[in-house]
């Protein structure tokens, strides 16, 4: 029994490689459109960073067997076309719903995105995203604010440091003019604690200057001085 032909084989070979290298399927039907039509389809595509290609449905159903992705063998009826996105799924959607909207013939069936099977509507609605570069330049933005809020800091840091070393300074300062005044001395005039009073003891053999007590003189000692 022969074999299957070198071309369906490579055919197959190459939907398994475009299946398993891209990041997103979009199935089409394209009855009716004309050789220019798809020619001028396919390269406003891969402008968009996809490739369309048209390929035997039967040849494709082999090939998602063989990628795990036979979700879209649901898809796979009357002439269909698929578009393998490789980078930008909202571009290469646009792509196509602008392509329609002068092409009527061009019809967006379901796409694979991610794993995930997505109908037509849902399909659709991928155009509407933001695009690749711009969702790049979005998330550039949110990672510089904080970047650029962190930069002043760090430029404000050395200021506000000597503001806070000159504060600490004036502080010290006054505290040092405060703790110098100490309490007055004693005013002028003011007793002085006697000798022996103080809290110091005298020297051995000292003994506290007295006035000496003089005896009154009696009356007895009158009369005889008298006689």
């Amino acid at each position: 029994m022969p074999g299957p032909r070198a071309e369906k084989v490579a055919a197959v070979e190459e939907a398994k490689g475009r299946l398993e290298r891209a990041e997103a399927a979009i199935l089409t039907e394209y009855r009716g459109l004309k050789v220019a039509d798809l020619a001028t389809l396919r390269r406003s595509l891969r402008s968009a960073g996809a490739e369309y290609k048209i390929f035997k449905n039967t040849l494709v159903r082999r090939a998602t067997a063989e990628t795990g992705t036979a979700e879209i063998d649901s898809l796979l009826a009357g002439p269909t076309a698929i578009a393998f996105v490789e980078t930008d799924v909202a571009a290469a959607a646009k792509v196509l719903r602008d392509f329609a909207r002068t092409n009527p013939a061009l019809v967006v069936k379901g796409s694979l995105v991610g794993g995930s099977l997505l109908d037509a509507a849902t399909t659709g609605r991928l155009a509407e995203l933001a695009s690749r570069e711009a969702l790049l330049a979005q998330l550039a933005g949110a990672l510089a604010a904080p970047l650029r809020q962190m930069a002043g800091l760090l430029k404000a840091l050395p200021q506000n440091l000597a503001y806070g070393l000159a504060a600490l300074i004036d502080q010290k300062e006054a505290a040092g003019g405060t703790s110098g005044t100490e309490a007055a001395p004693a005013a002028s005039g003011a007793e002085e604690p006697a000798a022996g009073e103080s809290g110091t003891p005298l020297p051995e053999g000292a003994a506290p200057e007295v006035a000496a007590e003089v005896p009154e003189p009696s009356a007895e000692a009158g009369e005889s001085a008298e006689s």
